[in-house]
């Protein structure tokens, strides 16, 4: 009798070690199981890319001919641009830690000149993250706001210089602009070399438009 009792008391406490083994070794699985549904959200969340810059313009459609109003060879007056931003196909609010903007003309058929590798028209910078476009007409030099432009290496001076192929094939000239966290603090003597510089480590948007120009019809 005392053998029949000691055996199930066996029994009992071999039930109960196996099942506080499996309940034990299931609740790290269900927590583990949590933390991954946590990090895979955070993931997710934080993976997901951020509003994009686009760029428009009324003055011509992007990769259309430039008119003579804004040529260098005509009216030379600097486009208008509008600036958004997308998230999707659904508008969406600027970066938060948006603080300016670089735009960037030149001409990518050209060969290089000098210590540039194409022909660079127009390089502005420190326009304010504020900013919703650029007017048109742009005066030159340094404006109110900030904005500082570069001498160009065709033209010359701090301005806007339009797109000027001779006759024969189109060249393209295309429009770069960069959203950046800062404000990059330079002269209006800055190079484009100098610019990229300190653009490095600061671009949190990128958008580009493109214009096609020749000096007469083919």
């Amino acid at each position: 009798m005392k053998v029949k009792v000691l055996r199930s008391l066996v029994i009992v406490m071999l039930v109960v070690l196996v099942v506080g083994i499996g309940v034990g070794a299931q609740a790290p699985a269900a927590g583990g199981q949590g933390a991954g549904q946590g990090r895979g959200g955070g993931s997710g969340r934080g993976g997901q890319r951020g509003p994009v810059l686009t760029v428009t313009s009324s003055a011509w459609p992007d990769g259309g001919e430039v008119p003579m109003k804004h040529a260098g060879r005509g009216g030379n007056m600097s486009p208008a641009f509008e600036f958004s931003w997308m998230q999707g196909t659904n508008p969406a609010m600027p970066p938060a830690n948006l603080a300016s903007y670089v735009v960037i003309l030149h001409d990518i058929e050209n060969a290089p000149r000098g210590e540039q590798p194409d022909t660079l028209h127009w390089l502005i910078w420190d326009v304010p993250g504020t900013a919703k476009g650029l007017p048109e007409g742009l005066p030159k030099g340094d404006l109110p706001d900030g904005t500082k432009q570069a001498t160009s290496n065709v033209g010359g001076g701090s301005v806007y210089f339009g797109p000027g192929a001779g006759p024969g094939p189109f060249h393209h000239y295309v429009f770069e602009f960069y959203a950046l966290d800062t404000k990059l603090n330079l002269p209006s003597t800055a190079t484009r070399a100098q610019v990229f510089m300190a653009m490095e480590g600061h671009v949190i948007g990128k958008a580009a438009f493109v214009g096609r120009f020749h000096g007469m019809p083919q």
